[in-house]
């Protein structure tokens, strides 16, 4: 393939002009018609709200690669190149707008257009309290576009206007929360490190961690970057390499004995583990150290 595909909805090369402001549909509708893998594109004309709920998913925006730690939402401006690999469980809803309507309503907002000049990834949100949050907003406008009742068009443009506000809104927030309180960051980096060698052999979900510091996921993943200059995760999984590294060079013991001990009962995940961080499967990260020596 020699150019990045265009389309309007994913698969699909024909744009309805007959569409009135909103198109939405689940997560799982269109995923599982590409075994939950959707391919680097973009879209010509199309503004895209992805709002995930559950399950696990993994975002290419550009040239970058996130997992999402989920709730989580994401806005994709038109022409942003973005791909996405789910889990068979996901749970979620894509809103897809003209990009002239959301510029419309922008223009009301100038202060929080620049906002939306390129994707936005907004991670562990809080769920609907039905009292004007993002959430609430946004099947507020889902609602309304279903409806064809007097004066739908305005309310689609107020409820449109409110939806990027509030997402600009968290989005300011998220921003100084990552700059307040340095100290308190560092203070939080230390503990979860401390958390980590004591239980990475029983968890890796980052939930567990975040509740025993008393903070939110997203949260524990932005001061572990901030401080330790990685992910949440990749912190977790850079311990788990460690101790394999040293159970394959120092130990007798067999790779599925490895595996259990440190925390995985299937071998081939902690094969494919290894092969991911290591570069290589464990046998032959072994069998290479052994050849050396």
């Amino acid at each position: 393939m020699k150019s990045i595909p265009i389309y309007a909805l994913y698969g699909e090369q024909q744009q309805d002009h007959g569409q009135d402001w909103l198109h939405w549909e689940t997560v799982q509708s269109r995923s599982r018609l590409h075994d939950y893998r959707i391919a680097p594109h973009r879209h010509e004309q199309l503004f895209q709200l992805l709002y995930v709920t559950a399950g696990a998913a993994t975002v290419s925006i550009d040239s970058e690669r996130h997992q999402m730690m989920l709730p989580a939402l994401i806005a994709v401006p038109a022409l942003t190149v973005h791909g996405y690999e789910f889990s068979p469980d996901i749970e979620g809803v894509v809103l897809t707008l003209f990009e002239r309507d959301v510029q419309l309503a922008l223009r009301a907002t100038p202060e929080i257009a620049a906002t939306f000049a390129r994707p936005l990834l907004l991670q562990g949100i809080a769920p609907a309290d039905g009292k004007g949050d993002m959430v609430g907003v946004l099947h507020q406008l889902i609602a309304e576009s279903d409806c064809r009742a007097r004066g739908h068009s305005a309310a689609m443009l107020a409820l449109l206007t409110l939806l990027l506000i509030t997402i600009g809104r968290a989005h300011l927030a998220s921003a100084l929360l990552a700059e307040a309180r340095p100290e308190r960051a560092v203070h939080h980096a230390q503990a979860y490190r401390a958390l980590v060698e004591q239980n990475y052999k029983q968890t890796r979900a980052l939930a567990d961690y975040a509740g025993a510091l008393v903070i939110s996921a997203t949260h524990l993943n932005r001061v572990s970057r901030q401080v330790l200059g990685a992910s949440a995760l990749a912190v977790i999984e850079h311990r788990i390499a460690l101790e394999a590294k040293r159970y394959l060079l120092f130990s007798s013991l067999s790779i599925k004995q490895i595996a259990d001990l440190l925390g995985y009962p299937d071998p081939a995940y902690f094969t494919r583990f290894c092969t991911r961080v290591l570069g290589m499967s464990p046998a032959r990260f072994r069998d290479a150290q052994q050849d050396r020596d």
